[in-house]
């Protein structure tokens, strides 16, 4: 597994882990796949773990923190988020969570991007995870609390950067147009965008990407399976795009990226891993896992060889652009390990 090193901050592992699954994102997850998944992403390379508070109301950060436990601290990177400060709510304990996660709704998230809810979020943050620090700490999700996250958030993540309490903040969403505004208007190291830099949507090229590489701010790719529409070789009538059922046309659009693929020798989700990471300004790319198989799987396609043909025959059937700047960035090796075995945000692969 190779590294990409961030302007400011720790090295990231070109594949990451996202934990939304560890959660019980939209089903139940047992504790021993949970900790199988993160095993076998140890074991195929992956340094890079990704959670958040919103994840199972902490279920997330209670697992990795425990899967990773016996693993050496300085081997890894941890991000964690924060805006979503998680309550107490006895009253309601008895529900389920309605926020996506198949969870008890012992507490509540109130939005809080303030100083104080920042720091007793990440505080509660380290006691799940059982560690002493993460390494990088995003602002979450702040779509509707742009005034209050781009002042007095990002001034905190800051100040908590320059007490060494962490290594690098930034901003992770499901849209392009804000991010683009933190990295213009803020010192962020590193963004995380969802769903907007994949085969079916690059609205991330328009000005997040070249605003990135101008400013030295790295970019982590999240949800690039379109939350599993770009997941099978051959996306099924029943795709979901952004969690919504996919549109038709779209469906289309996959199966044509799907045939472009088969002729190279590719599968569409191994283009959709790799298609991200042509650009030089994206350091990781962050995938979802349940178990140790869909880990193995991620890993497995990671290291897929895509060649560039299918890159010029897409851009010239226009069904994805490939223009100037995409090509990958120098990267190093990280510790070498391993794998036991041959070689997700929350989705599935």
């Amino acid at each position: 597994m190779r590294s990409r090193t961030l302007a400011r901050g720790p090295q990231l592992t070109e594949l990451g882990l996202g934990a939304a699954q560890l959660g019980n994102l939209g089903r139940e997850t047992s504790d021993t796949d949970a900790q199988g998944a993160v095993d076998a992403a140890w074991d195929s390379g992956v340094r890079y773990f990704d959670t958040a508070p919103h994840y199972g109301l902490g279920l997330s950060e209670r697992r990795l923190g425990a899967a990773l436990a016996r693993r050496p601290r300085s081997e890894y990177t941890v991000s964690t988020k924060v805006g979503r400060l998680l309550v107490p709510s006895p009253e309601t304990a008895h529900r389920q969570d309605d926020g996506g996660f198949a969870v008890p709704a012992a507490s509540r998230r109130d939005w809080d991007f303030s100083r104080d809810g920042i720091l007793r979020s990440l505080e509660g943050s380290l006691t799940r995870l059982g560690l002493d620090h993460v390494d990088v700490v995003y602002l979450h999700d702040p779509d509707d609390h742009w005034q209050e996250a781009a002042t007095t958030g990002v001034d905190t993540l800051v100040e908590l950067r320059g007490q060494g309490v962490v290594k690098a903040v930034g901003v992770g969403m499901n849209q392009a147009a804000m991010l683009t505004e933190f990295v213009r208007r803020s010192d962020v190291d590193l963004v995380m965008v969802a769903g907007r830099h994949t085969l079916l949507d690059q609205s991330a090229r328009e000005e997040l990407l070249p605003l990135a590489r101008e400013r030295g701010v790295g970019v982590v790719a999240a949800a690039v399976y379109n939350s599993g529409l770009l997941a099978a070789d051959r996306p099924p009538a029943d795709a979901t795009y952004d969690y919504l059922p996919a549109p038709g046309e779209l469906i289309a659009r996959a199966g044509a990226l799907a045939g472009v693929c088969e002729r190279h020798g590719v599968t569409l989700p191994e283009a959709a891993i790799a298609y991200p990471l042509r650009d030089p300004a994206v350091v990781s790319v962050v995938l979802g896992a349940r178990d140790a198989r869909q880990s193995r799987t991620n890993a497995r396609r990671l290291a897929a060889r895509v060649p560039d043909a299918l890159w010029a025959e897409l851009a010239d059937l226009g069904l994805v652009p490939d223009g100037p700047g995409a090509q990958p960035t120098p990267t190093t090796p990280t510790t070498p390990t391993t794998p036991t075995t041959p070689t997700t945000q929350g989705e599935r692969p």
